[in-house]
C-alpha cells in the first residue's frame, strides 16, 4: 500500500528549475491524497503566473506515476492560501539564504 511519505519522497525528486529546490522543501504541496492506485494532489506555485507551472504539473505526475502500485495521477493548482517563504524547509531557507 502506498503512503503518503512514499509520494513525498518522489515529489522531492521535482525540481523547481528556476530555484533548484525541490518542491517539497520550498512547501509547495499541499494536500496529498491517495486511493487504491490513485493519487490526487493540490499544489501552489510560489508565484500564480509561474511560467513553468505546465513543466512542474508534468513532472509531479510523473513522479508520482514512478511509484510503484500507483496507475494515475492528477495534480491540481491551487492558490488558497497563498505561498510565502515561511511554508520552506529548514534546507530549503538556508540554500536561498533565508
Amino acid at each position: 500500500m502506498v503512503k503518503k511519505e512514499d509520494v513525498m519522497n518522489a515529489l522531492k525528486k521535482v525540481m523547481d528549475p528556476e530555484l533548484g529546490i525541490n518542491i517539497v522543501d520550498l512547501g509547495l504541496i499541499y494536500e496529498v491524497t491517495i486511493q487504491d492506485d490513485h493519487v490526487s494532489m493540490d499544489m501552489t506555485l510560489t508565484s500564480p503566473g509561474c511560467p513553468i507551472a505546465p513543466q512542474i504539473m508534468a513532472d509531479a505526475e510523473n513522479a508520482i506515476l514512478k511509484i510503484k502500485g500507483i496507475k494515475k495521477a492528477k495534480v491540481e493548482f491551487v492558490f488558497d492560501p497563498p505561498w510565502t517563504p515561511d511554508k520552506m524547509s529548514p534546507e530549503a531557507k538556508m540554500i536561498l539564504g533565508i
